[in-house]
């Protein structure tokens, strides 16, 4: 489901600006998400603010840094209030939780059945994490799982979560 206000526990998606942002869209389109628009995801959390993985580290910030700028909320359709209470509280957890842009290569690494010793492992690890993986995380970590199609824990991009969360109903909206 996707609305334009943002409600604790919501999954803001948006673009990432310049050459970032262009490595993360080549990284989804070689991970078979395509080459769209949604290159971050972030957790809304309650009283204004939001869980963002950074290079620098997974920080909580206000909802206000993405005030203006192009920025689609989405959940899973039934996502009750005690769900959704579980999901922010399990985002204190992950607080300061490195980011690693060779999480992209070790996903591609899996879609093309690259035979990598230990990949799943550091993939699922909550050592490091881009992004879509803290969003997810979070999500698993209060008891709901987005995926149902069997893959990997930590296997998602913020495409994938778009996809998952929006694109049916963001083509609904268009053909209408």
């Amino acid at each position: 489901m996707i609305h334009t206000d943002p409600l604790p526990g919501d999954i803001g998606l948006t673009q990432i600006p310049g050459s970032c942002g262009v490595f993360i869209r080549i990284g989804q389109w070689v991970n078979g998400n395509g080459f769209a628009d949604y290159e971050h995801a972030f957790l809304v959390l309650p009283d204004g603010r939001l869980l963002q993985a950074e290079p620098g580290g997974a920080r909580m910030a206000s909802l206000e840094e993405y005030s203006g700028k192009h920025t689609l909320y989405a959940y899973p359709a039934g996502l009750t209030d005690q769900q959704r209470a579980a999901i922010c509280a399990a985002a204190a957890a992950y607080v300061g939780v490195p980011y690693s842009f060779l999480d992209y290569a070790a996903i591609a690494a899996h879609r093309f059945q690259l035979p990598v010793p230990g990949l799943r492992r550091y993939v699922a690890s909550t050592r490091h994490m881009i992004c879509s993986q803290l969003v997810d995380q979070c999500y698993q970590d209060a008891g709901v799982h987005l995926f149902n199609d069997n893959r990997w824990p930590g296997y998602v991009t913020p495409e994938a979560l778009y996809d998952l969360l929006a694109r049916g109903q963001q083509e609904q909206r268009a053909a209408a």
